[in-house]
């Protein structure tokens, strides 16, 4: 169990410096270097997965985890099995035939740094690597829940997840609804949101209440993460974020901002992280972790 500090900002950054450093040791093991025509794939792999990134899925998994009382080194695997997903996602999201970036987390995005063929198939490899973790008897005993933890995230990311929301994002209808937005935005960020929440709470002993008030506090958090996702977009600084700004009004996108407006789409996420909180209250203060990482996902400046 990660040691608790007296600030809650103390120890939710201390609890995510020590998991990065725990996540880029795993998948840095898992990931290791070769020589021959793999050599380049695994480097691009580790480009795109170790030493970056927030961790903010990572820690959701561990965090979910030590609240159903379960052990740190099995939330440890699922969670690089997140970020594994989570890299591959941006990976894809980087290419020319998407978003088409050259930056990303401050630095070249994986296709500019390598090249496109390259950074497909690290992406391809980065999502089968998450299922090797998830499917290995390293993370958890019990091959029902391996099994469970496999079906999840494929359900997570599949044609009516994170696919779905991606595709909704590049291909809206002339004139999305308020509905449409949400709904891809929860699909495109909310899905491996809540799948890093479940899994968490699959790895332990939880009550179907408890469970379900997970769920509902994971659903509110994706959204209210996607939101001030959006809001950077149009308000943040280019340089704190890592990437590059405003690409969904170029692209003559809808996101929550462009829907709403900055106030209401701003008001929107306050009240997701309020729900967050009333999710969590019947944890009471060992929920202490979860309620900070709700805090930072509406009020981050990158």
């Amino acid at each position: 169990m990660m040691p608790l500090l007296d600030d809650p900002e103390d120890q939710l950054q201390h609890r995510l410096a020590r998991l990065r450093r725990d996540v880029d040791a795993l998948l840095t093991s898992l990931i290791p270097e070769t020589g021959g025509p793999a050599g380049q794939l695994n480097e691009a792999m580790r480009y795109a997965v170790v030493g970056g990134g927030k961790r903010f899925r990572a820690m959701l998994t561990v965090a979910v985890a030590e609240l159903v009382g379960a052990p740190y080194e099995q939330a440890l695997r699922v969670a690089a099995a997140v970020e594994c997903v989570h890299a591959q996602s941006l990976v894809h999201d980087d290419l020319p035939c998407m978003d088409d970036d050259d930056m990303r987390r401050g630095r070249l995005t994986l296709h500019r740094r390598f090249d496109e063929a390259t950074a497909v198939l690290s992406g391809d490899a980065l999502l089968a690597l998450a299922f090797e973790i998830l499917g290995d008897a390293g993370t958890h005993p019990d091959a029902g829940v391996r099994i469970a933890l496999v079906v999840k995230l494929a359900r997570a990311i599949g044609n009516d997840g994170l696919a779905a929301g991606q595709m909704m994002d590049l291909y809206p209808p002339a004139a999305p609804s308020p509905a449409h937005v949400m709904e891809c935005e929860a699909k495109k960020t909310g899905g491996l949101i809540r799948f890093a929440v479940e899994a968490g709470a699959m790895l332990g002993h939880c009550t179907a209440e408890d469970r379900a008030s997970l769920l509902r506090f994971a659903d509110s958090l994706g959204l209210a993460f996607q939101i001030r996702d959006d809001l950077l977009d149009r308000t943040g600084d280019a340089t704190a974020v890592g990437k590059k700004l405003r690409k969904d009004e170029r692209a003559g996108r809808r996101n929550a901002v462009a829907t709403f407006g900055l106030g209401r789409a701003s008001a929107r996420a306050s009240q997701l992280a309020r729900h967050c909180r009333d999710e969590l209250s019947r944890f009471g203060r060992t929920a202490r972790t979860l309620n900070d990482i709700a805090e930072f996902a509406v009020c981050r400046s990158s």
